[in-house]
């Protein structure tokens, strides 16, 4: 391993004590959103700018900042949340370090990896970046070159890494978990200690296709460390199931809960897209918490879990 790692592996052995000892459950439920994005407005982006050719969509642009988020999380109730890096500023991390750095009671981070590192070189930046406040691992298997696999050289040594770190890995399926099961196995299997994430109900969409990509995503059940968020609703149903999705639930979100339980699922909204769909960013909230009863599978959904893999928001 690179020096670099050396030097901050003392303080990294920190994070993990203090990880630990705060993976508690608090004495309050909280509420966490465990999947979001943020990125800097158009006067923002002098200071932080946007990755090549990745300008957000115009209607969104200034609707996504750390501070916009911050009053949607108070109207809706929410405690905390896990900013997920966003591709618009891709594998520059700063602004999202600046708002984990700015309020660290209700921001934790989601890194991107880069496929084009090599393995000593992407577990040195995952190491760096978990001193600024970033708890987890997003792969996103369109950035790898093609034919290429997550299960391999840097993508394999991070995953490892994570498992040695307590660090969760998200993995965005974004068009289909067929095409991605293989390799998602492969992962698995090459590590079984790595908690790992799927993304928006696996983007299982309830089409005849969704269904059979569901089928497999209920099979990941078997492994213990595979959670599923809860998230992004909107990205799943059809032209049939308004909101509140009534039929996503019992379609999707039902049998989640009686194949893998609360404590491995993950209430999460995908702000800022939600802002006009869902009912608004409350509206994302408040619908899957009405698919739960009072009680610990609610505290589990809404919270619980998000608070037990990456750490409570204290």
């Amino acid at each position: 391993m690179q020096s670099t790692s050396l030097q901050i592996y003392p303080s990294l052995l920190c994070l993990l004590f203090f990880n630990t000892i705060s993976a508690f459950p608090a004495s309050m439920p909280r509420i966490i959103d465990s999947h979001l994005h943020i990125w800097a407005t158009s006067s923002e982006s002098t200071s932080f700018p946007y990755a090549p050719d990745q300008i957000p969509p115009s209607a969104l642009q200034n609707l996504a900042s750390a501070d916009c988020l911050l009053k949607h999380m108070e109207a809706a109730g929410v405690d905390g949340a896990l900013i997920v890096q966003p591709i618009n500023h891709k594998y520059d991390h700063s602004y999202v370090a600046d708002a984990i750095k700015k309020h660290p009671t209700k921001f934790k981070g989601m890194m991107l990896h880069d496929p084009s590192l090599s393995a000593e070189m992407a577990v040195s930046r995952l190491e760096q970046l978990v001193l600024q406040g970033f708890v987890g691992v997003r792969f996103n298997p369109y950035l790898w070159a093609d034919g290429a696999s997550m299960s391999s050289e840097s993508g394999l040594s991070v995953y490892k890494r994570c498992g040695e770190l307590n660090l969760p890995v998200g993995i965005m399926c974004f068009k289909g978990l067929d095409l991605h099961y293989e390799d998602i196995v492969q992962l698995i299997q090459k590590s079984p200690d790595t908690v790992c994430i799927l993304d928006h109900l696996g983007f299982c969409a309830l089409t005849e296709k969704g269904n059979k990509q569901f089928e497999q995503l209920l099979s990941l059940a078997q492994y213990p460390n595979v959670l599923v968020k809860i998230s992004a609703l909107f990205r799943n149903t059809d032209s049939l199931d308004s909101f509140p999705y009534n039929k996503l639930k019992t379609h999707r979100f039902d049998p989640l809960m009686e194949r893998f339980g609360a404590t491995r699922l993950l209430m999460g909204t995908d702000f800022p897209y939600v802002i006009e769909t869902e009912g608004g960013y409350k509206g994302a909230v408040e619908t899957v918490k009405s698919w739960l009863g009072e009680g610990e599978e609610r505290d589990a959904v809404m919270g619980g879990t998000a608070e037990r893999v990456f750490g409570e928001w204290i």
